[in-house]
């Protein structure tokens, strides 16, 4: 039997209903107990009481609860009393059951409303000293209220035990008002259908005025400390040596605000052991000051401890003496006759230290302090008291600053990355020792992705262990986890709060999840807390406190901490995985608009790589463009910024260069034209109605054209790195290209420089990022990468990695981009040019040329598609050209046919008439061709067309 838990306002509806109603869900009781699925109308903690009642064999009624005896006359009841009285007499003669029950559930008093009412009660609910705890009584008031450690309501139905059908209840815990632990539970009981929804306020006023009766007891047990030590001597004179006494905070005073703070910790300490001691402290300046802990009863019989401070080289003896401590009037110590009014303050000299094997001298009833300890007269010094209390109270205060050092700690060292597993690995070793000796954590695999989590209770993998030792036999890292609804990790993420049990043996949701698998932890580990690790209103998963070897079981105050922790660090994870997300969607998308291939061509070898950023996606981009005439373009990129806006504007400035190259635009007019891109679309996302508003702010570019023919390079670059040519002996250099301004300043030229790139050299164009570091300058960069090109061997994949292993930062900042060529060349017997006249006569002649250049090339099925193709072109270029006629094919992977002209003009395809006698040669070759175009020259213009060497 199992069901997903109510939510929030689910159940905030079943409780309303309650109150009113009180008869609670028996239709789900009764399915319940006979194993059947649970209707929605059982709030959580009502199912969570039941699953753990059922799992310790609990019986539905006729069982008997353990009796135990308890000090009539104990703080918690004298604290009570009063406000117990105030409530029986506020509900006098309603039927209404008020009780009073101590930390372990055990009734210590109880009132009633109406005494003819009380009276049909069982035995039971009518005499303290009877335990009410869940595991004994089920799930009730006192028991539950215990259980979840909050104000609680339990009505009708809600009970486990037959008994309490009857019944509705509201119970709240009464906490220490120092340690913050649970003293006590204060409880209403009433006949079922008899709440009301202002019980709970009275009960959380009647909780205060109990805390603050427990306060009042604690300072008056501190009052009677100072009063004692004042009666005893200590800190009210000058002694008789020279040395001046001082009081509480008198002493430290005079002291620098560090020294101020460092003594009041070390006092603290000090008094928190409850044992003789003797430190010595190291102020700023170099002096030392000796900090002494000693025992101290009040006249009322309250054991505590003293802590006093000697300085023996008189470092205030200029000073003007301090005055005297004194107690306000009514705590003035009386003149009697074996107490004198003034003494002398109380230091602890060598005889007073006590071995460790021996007891120290006992107290005297009349809280003086032994002779032993009367100071030593001759003793040259300063001495002041710095804190007088019980250790009790000095482990509260203690512990008190250690949690708020841990949460500072906490500040420092969770979320220092955007990584969602390191962040929990963090929280994880920051609560290990100070809170926890144990810490694991369990997380969706959506929340790992950056996504936002379905149901974490059925949907988490151990994400992390960390621990004093590594020898736990958790659940391993990696391992799906699928915890039991009764557990206290469900049970945190339905209430989405931490879930504390202080005792694991006795726990039984716990216990239930693998008895196998639990047994062998619990030889480990003795006290849980699970909190869920929840931000924005996600939960994000579950992260458990265990505590092993403190025998101390973790507390309200540990909870309170462990649930502040898991909160600071919820917050952190969650803007990773938003990171995450983002930065996955960025690396999506800018993956799709990089080339995924290599085109093929016949110019360059090439290879190529790209590396993100650590923590964010920039515009890095490249691209390999096949040009007419078997050259080849090469071009990288760069976009200012990071993120969605950068990687997008990048896959725009891509397609245009793209575009733009296959114009057959030289490379300064391809940066042209893409500056001018860059200004528009700069003005269009910054204009006034666009939404956002970004702007691209700018962008650098290199594009470079290689033709095999030649072996020759046109560059042009954007305020882009320079490439580097590695020829083929070895040398490297980086050619002195014209700097050009960066994309998107406007109204600057752009120029283009040529070299020559013999056949086997390699190309080298890079990013920014490869050689931009925080922690080397450009110049070493360039130096390094000098070293690492200079391998004439190396093929351009080789390249590509050793450049990113030995050049790239070990931890890159921006985008790298990187993309080597090795050159090829089309040899002089692969390449034929014909010089033709204007003469019509000329293209029976050039077919025949032709068709005996493909028989010597072994070409001869290609003849019939050569010929008309170069029919029409050249009767095309004699017809609307001029000057003289140059005719080139190129044998590579394919076979390229070109026919030059001095004529600017170009001609287009269109669709011919039926009575039109021209118009039909441009669309016969786009037939016949694989492609064709036409490419500007200096000298005119180059019509050519692609055909595919298996074509028919």
């Amino acid at each position: 039997m199992a069901r997903r838990g109510v939510n929030r306002a689910g159940e905030a509806a079943i409780l309303a209903g309650l109150v009113t109603g009180g008869i609670g869900p028996a239709r789900s009781r009764e399915q319940f107990l006979q194993g059947e699925a649970v209707q929605e109308d059982v709030r959580t903690l009502i199912l969570n009481s039941w699953l753990r009642c059922r799992s310790l064999g609990l019986p539905l009624g006729g069982f008997d609860l353990p009796y135990r005896q308890f000090d009539p006359e104990d703080r918690l009841v004298r604290a009570a009393g009063p406000v117990l009285d105030r409530l029986r007499s506020r509900f006098l003669g309603s039927p209404m059951n008020i009780a009073l029950a101590d930390g372990s559930g055990t009734v210590l008093q109880r009132r009633f409303g109406d005494d003819s009412w009380a009276r049909t009660l069982p035995p039971i609910q009518q005499v303290p000293g009877f335990v009410f705890a869940e595991q004994f009584a089920g799930t009730n008031g006192i028991g539950l209220a215990l259980a979840e450690r909050r104000l609680i309501q339990v009505y009708g139905a809600e009970h486990f035990a037959e008994r309490g059908l009857s019944n509705g209840c509201s119970a709240i815990p009464v906490r220490d008002p120092l340690s913050g632990r649970i003293d006590g539970i204060l409880c209403l009981a009433f006949p079922r259908g008899s709440g009301h929804p202002m019980l709970d306020a009275v009960l959380r006023r009647a909780t205060q005025a109990i805390e603050r009766g427990l306060l009042a007891q604690s300072s008056t047990r501190e009052r009677g400390l100072l009063r004692a030590y004042l009666d005893a001597g200590g800190a009210s004179r000058t002694g008789e040596g020279g040395e001046h006494a001082m009081g509480v905070d008198a002493f430290v005073q005079g002291l620098h605000r560090g020294d101020q703070m460092m003594i009041k910790e070390r006092a603290a300490e000090l008094l928190s052991h409850g044992q003789r001691a003797a430190v010595e402290v190291c102020l700023s300046d170099g002096r030392r000051v000796t900090l002494v802990s000693r025992p101290m009863t009040s006249a009322a019989g309250v054991e505590g401890m003293v802590v006093e401070a000697l300085f023996p080289d008189r470092p205030f003896a200029d000073h003007a003496p301090r005055p005297p401590l004194s107690l306000p009037s009514h705590l003035a110590p009386r003149r009697s006759g074996g107490v004198p009014e003034q003494g002398t303050p109380a230091r602890e000299t060598p005889a007073d230290r006590t071995p460790a094997d021996k007891t120290p001298a006992a107290k005297t009833p009349a809280a003086k302090t032994p002779e032993s300890e009367t100071p030593d007269a001759t003793t040259d010094g300063l001495a002041g008291l710095v804190l007088v209390g019980e250790p009790e109270v000095g482990k509260y205060a203690l512990a008190a600053r250690r949690r708020m050092e841990l949460l500072s700690e906490a500040s420092a060292r969770i979320g220092t990355t955007l990584d969602v597993r390191r962040t929990a690995e963090e929280l994880a070793e920051t609560a290990v020792p100070g809170l926890a000796d144990f810490v694991t954590i369990d997380l969706p695999d959506a929340v790992l992705r950056g996504d936002e989590p379905l149901d974490p209770r059925y949907d988490l993998r151990r994400a992390v262990v960390h621990g004093i030792h590594d020898d736990c036999p958790f659940y391993p890292i990696g391992k799906r986890v699928d915890f039991h609804p009764a557990t206290p990790q469900v049970r945190c993420v339905n209430t989405g709060q931490a879930v504390l049990e202080p005792d694991l043996k006795t726990a039984a949701g716990w216990l239930i999840q693998d008895p196998e698998h639990t047994a062998r932890v619990l030889s480990h580990v003795r006290s849980l807390i699970a909190v869920p690790l929840v931000a924005r209103g996600t939960v994000l998963g579950i992260v458990s406190f265990y505590r092993a070897l403190d025998p101390a079981p973790f507390g309200d105050d540990d909870r309170s901490l462990a649930q502040e922790l898991a909160t600071r660090a919820a917050l952190s994870m969650d803007n990773a995985r938003r990171y995450t997300r983002e930065h996955t969607m960025v690396l999506a998308l800018q993956h799709s608009l990089l080339p995924h291939g290599v085109p093929g061509q016949d110019a360059v070898e090439v290879a190529h790589r790209y590396l993100p950023a650590e923590s964010r996606v920039g515009g890095d981009w490249y691209d390999i463009i096949p040009l007419p005439g078997s050259r080849v373009g090469l071009v990288v990129g760069d976009v200012v910024g990071h993120g969605m806006h950068s990687a997008a504007t990048m896959g725009r400035l891509r397609t245009a260069a793209r575009s733009y190259a296959e114009l057959d635009f030289p490379p300064d007019e391809v940066l042209t034209h893409l500056d001018n891109l860059v200004l528009r679309l700069d003005r269009e996302e910054s204009s006034e109605g666009s939404s956002g508003g970004v702007g691209i702010i700018g962008a650098t570019c290199l594009y470079v054209i290689y033709d095999p023919t030649s072996q020759r390079c046109a560059m042009a670059r954007a305020g882009h790195p320079p490439p580097a040519l590695v020829r083929p002996d070895g040398a490297v250099s980086f050619p002195e290209l014209p700097a050009g301004p960066p994309l998107g300043l406007g109204g600057l030229p752009f120029e283009t420089a040529d070299i020559d790139v013999p056949e086997g050299s390699r190309l080298v164009l890079y990013t920014d990022g490869l050689i931009e570091d925080r922690y080397r300058g450009i110049d070493v960069a360039l130096n390094r990468l000098r070293e690492v090109l200079a391998h004439s061997d190396r093929t351009p994949e080789d390249t590509c990695q050793a450049v990113l292993d030995e050049v790239a930062p070990v931890h890159p900042c921006d985008d790298i981009a990187v993309l080597v060529a090795r050159t090829h060349s089309l040899t002089p017997d692969r390449i034929a040019t014909w010089e033709l006249p204007a003469d019509p006569a000329v293209v029976r002649e050039i077919r025949a040329d032709a068709v005996r250049q493909l028989a010597d090339w072994g070409r001869e099925e290609l003849s019939f598609v050569t010929e008309l193709l170069l029919s029409e072109l050249v009767t095309n270029a004699l017809r609307h050209g001029s000057g003289p006629i140059r005719v080139r094919l190129l044998h590579g992977r394919t076979l390229i046919c070109e026919v030059s002209d001095t004529s600017s003009t170009s001609p287009h395809l269109r669709r011919a008439a039926i009575t039109d006698e021209d118009g039909r040669g441009l669309f016969l070759v786009a037939q016949l061709a694989l492609a064709w175009g036409t490419r500007h020259t200096p000298d005119g213009k180059v019509i050519w067309a692609e055909c595919p060497l298996d074509a028919p």
